[in-house]
């Protein structure tokens, strides 16, 4: 819109007005600063400029933008450190790119009640660390936490290493200021821990990627942090006991930190990348952690030794101590770096299904990657249900990419046969938004439609991204 010759006058105006509101330094309009932000994360890139990058300062920056946004009908894209995996804060053309890093503090941490008020751009990481020191704990740790921000984890509801026991980012956030699409300034939620006060309006726009708001504070639960913690690493001669002991665990009522799965394409490719001494022959690892008492968790731990062992692990490893226990971890916390050296495209996806359908969804993606001859890695958080089967391909290779990108079409259709859905924590952005309606059907899509409609009635806020209407 803004680059169309047609209207290079409007376009003077406006960035005229975005110079006055934010201060020129605050506006990027040339190719080389805002190329960095013309793709995300997601493989293979797609890269669309925008017309301009403004890095606001403050709410009422925001408010104003906005309501500069509705007079002349521009797209905005709200976005945060770019680490999305499905288009949700790629650019559209002649759209104005809003990036939230400058609005970075933690206003609060409320140890009486057990909040933390915070605004978008804080890293994620960061308010972890922050908490921590005054002995409370914010569990959700996406695997991109050292720099993500908490803004961006309340737009795709991300989840992380600890989801199993814990949950996702939503189930942590009570309340929220959101600055709607036409300006207004909307506050939700409390630090209350009971309000049934009309709608659950904080759950709109947890997971709406952007499509409805702005969000500019996060209020957020905490915990009390954990008296200690056991991580333990059990290796496999092959997957599917591994995925199976994923099963047993939860079935026999244990709840773990974290219950990660790694395939031998991981363990392969982390040990290439990391040197941590893993067996490159093995078939699988899963990474194990519980937390809570003492008692409690001497006790956890053993019986997931037995379990692990009656599905014939080869090796169950404990940790002695916190060193040891994070080189355990490194080995899931490298994965997708590790892999992305494999070849030049890495496409990491997420599906996600019923804890007890794991070994069967196991089974299913390595059908499918036989069936199309394609390397699909398996690792995820298969404690709480949600895979990320990884593609290592060549963009250039198109014949090849199409297979890939096919597979994943079944896997999609695979995961919610077995009752699942087609994103757990990475969002539908522009990437799934046509096998969305195949998950929620049409009157689902139509009801999330008008509420867009109803909110954004102009269609700036990242439209096209989630559905097209």
């Amino acid at each position: 819109m803004l680059n169309n010759p047609s209207k290079r006058k409007e376009q003077d105006i406006i960035f005229s007005l975005l110079d006055d509101l934010m201060g020129s330094q605050y506006v990027l309009k040339s190719k080389e600063q805002m190329l960095v932000y013309a793709f995300d994360a997601t493989a293979p890139v797609t890269d669309q400029m925008p017309s301009a990058v403004v890095l606001p300062g403050n709410r009422d920056e925001i408010v104003e933008l906005l309501k500069i946004a509705n007079e002349y009908h521009i797209p905005i894209v709200p976005r945060g450190s770019g680490t999305g995996l499905a288009m949700g804060s790629t650019p559209l053309p002649g759209s104005i790119v809003v990036l939230m890093n400058r609005l970075n503090k933690i206003l609060e941490i409320d140890s009486a009640n057990l909040t933390a008020l915070v605004e978008p751009g804080v890293i994620t990481a960061e308010l972890a660390t922050a908490v921590e020191q005054e002995g409370l704990f914010y569990p959700p740790d996406p695997g991109s936490m050292s720099i993500s921000t908490l803004g961006g984890n309340v737009a795709v509801n991300a989840g992380g290493l600890r989801g199993l026991k814990y949950g996702v980012t939503g189930d942590f956030v009570t309340g929220l200021e959101v600055i709607l699409p036409t300006g207004d300034v909307l506050l939700t939620g409390n630090k209350c821990k009971k309000d049934v006060a009309g709608y659950n309006l904080s759950s709109l726009f947890i997971g709406s990627e952007g499509t409805l708001g702005i969000i500019t504070q996060i209020l957020l639960r905490l915990l009390p942090k954990p008296e200690t913690q056991r991580t333990a690493m059990a290796l496999f001669d092959d997957i599917q006991p591994a995925a199976q002991v994923v099963a047993d665990i939860i079935a026999a009522r244990i709840v773990p930190v974290t219950l990660e799965l790694l395939d031998n394409i991981c363990i392969q490719s982390v040990e290439a990348h990391a040197s941590l001494g893993l067996p490159v022959d093995a078939g699988a690892l899963l990474l194990i952690e519980v937390d809570g008492y003492h008692s409690q968790v001497d006790g956890e731990i053993e019986k997931i030794i037995h379990i692990c062992q009656s599905n014939k692990a080869t090796s169950v490893n404990v940790a002695k101590d916190q060193i040891h226990a994070n080189q355990l971890k490194a080995a899931r916390r490298t994965t997708l770096a590790a892999l992305a050296r494999r070849k030049p495209t890495t496409i990491l996806e997420d599906v996600t299904v019923p804890r007890d359908k794991i070994p069967e969804m196991v089974r299913k993606i390595r059908e499918i990657a036989q069936k199309y001859d394609v390397e699909i890695a398996i690792f995820g958080h298969a404690g709480d249900g949600n895979l990320h089967p990884t593609g290592m391909t060549d963009a250039r290779d198109t014949e090849e990419l199409s297979r890939v990108e096919t597979a994943f079409e079944e896997i999609y259709l695979a995961a919610l046969e077995l009752g699942g859905t087609i994103t757990g924590e990475h969002g539908i952005g522009i990437k799934k938004r046509h096998i969305l309606p195949k998950q929620v059907g049409e009157i689902g899509l139509d009801t999330m439609k008008s509420i867009k409609k109803s909110i954004d009635p102009n269609n700036i806020l990242n439209p096209g991204k989630v559905f097209e209407l």
